[in-house]
């Protein structure tokens, strides 16, 4: 705001209220007193700009958007760890609870036996972030385990949070003024239910099935669907089954709240591409897979958002699966020279979800020998 104040912008204005009988020139007594207090006034102005953007929450920095949020109640999620389900081999070995195992560069500590003769146990990263998130992968024993011949990780349990991200925290900061979280309205409900471990979007659907009647769906934070584990849980801290609209939970006295997974559409997708020097489809389906699915995942990232709330209405679309953003991705790849007629499940047609479905890609198909 005030870069153009440089020391030699300010001596000049210092300068000019001068009488015109004393000697300004370079080198003169006035010249060079007023340099020094120049430089001082410029430090001013900085320290004020600073103050400036920091003032407000859509351009302070992250150390200052946390004080300012503060006064809303909010402050930035902390990081979490990761739980995986890890199996011991052969299935007669137990793991001792607490016992410790190395995963690459990360380290899981076993806390509980799935079943009581079982060879599944839950551990825990002990390295918060999305960095224990792994599907897979030998465990090795820091300490000796007698009997064990190796141990692996199968399955992520509850996927691990990085500490929320500063641009997040801000949008959540702002949407604060737009909304009020209360009393268990929708954005009770968004912001309680998405502060859990392990989940991302959440969608609110009021009197879905008659007075008080509250139905939550909910992604993981790795914007997949959610297992029945989770699931169990999210509805035991709303509104415990057996305890239902006696407030127990979070939800409020008279709430019926009903919690449900959010679900999976397969797309099958079929591609007429025209392809560069000797590349074909065969040798470039991994890569197109991947270019898709990242657009997948950044619709998944925004499912919670295709909610439109009116003046009189609140309305939950679905995500809508766009041929033309398939088409320019693609279009980017060094391989690709041209690409028409995508279809999305047989039809040459975009695609809205059901409003409760996150995007999953089912079949990619070359479909060019189709398309003269």
């Amino acid at each position: 705001m005030y870069e153009d104040q440089t020391p030699e912008v300010i001596e000049k204005r210092i300068l000019r209220r001068m009488d015109k009988s004393i000697d300004k020139r370079e080198g003169s007594i006035a010249y060079d007193a007023t340099m020094p207090a120049a430089i001082e006034f410029m430090l001013l102005y900085t320290a004020i700009d600073f103050f400036y953007k920091n003032t407000f929450g859509d351009t302070a920095d992250r150390e200052h958007l946390i004080e300012r949020a503060k006064e809303r109640g909010l402050e930035p999620y902390e990081a979490t760890n990761a739980i995986v389900i890890m199996e011991s081999h052969p299935e007669m070995c137990v793991l001792p609870i607490g016992s410790r195992y190395s995963v690459d560069d990360m380290n899981y500590r076993v806390t509980s036996r799935l079943t009581a003769d079982g060879n599944r146990y839950l551990a825990v990263c002990e390295t918060p972030g999305i960095v224990g998130n792994k599907t897979y992968g030998r465990a090795v024993p820091i300490q000796y385990v007698e009997g064990l011949t190796y141990a692996e990780i199968v399955e992520v349990e509850r996927p691990g949070e990085d500490e929320e991200d500063t641009e997040a925290f801000r949008q959540r900061y702002l949407k604060s003024f737009q909304t009020q979280a209360y009393g268990g309205n929708i954005a009770d409900y968004q912001e309680k239910v998405g502060s859990m471990q392990g989940i991302g979007g959440v969608k609110v659907y009021p009197v879905w099935n008659g007075g008080g009647t509250v139905k939550v769906v909910f992604s993981t934070s790795e914007n997949k669907a959610p297992d029945q584990q989770l699931v169990s849980e999210v509805q035991e801290a709303l509104d415990p089954v057996p305890y239902a609209q006696n407030g127990v939970g979070i939800a409020p006295i008279g709430h019926r709240v009903t919690v449900e997974a959010a679900g999976e559409s397969a797309i099958n997708i079929g591609l007429n591409i025209k392809f560069l020097g000797t590349d074909d489809f065969e040798s470039c389906t991994d890569d197109i897979k991947e270019t898709i699915q990242t657009y997948f995942d950044e619709l998944n990232a925004g499912w919670q958002d295709t909610e439109v709330v009116t003046t009189n209405k609140y309305e939950n679309r679905g995500i809508v699966v766009r041929i033309s953003q398939i088409e320019s991705r693609l279009l980017d790849r060094p391989y690709v020279s041209d690409i028409s007629h995508t279809t999305l499940n047989g039809e040459e047609e975009n695609i809205e979800l059901q409003n409760t479905d996150l995007a999953t890609i089912g079949t990619i198909t070359d479909i060019s020998g189709d398309k003269t």
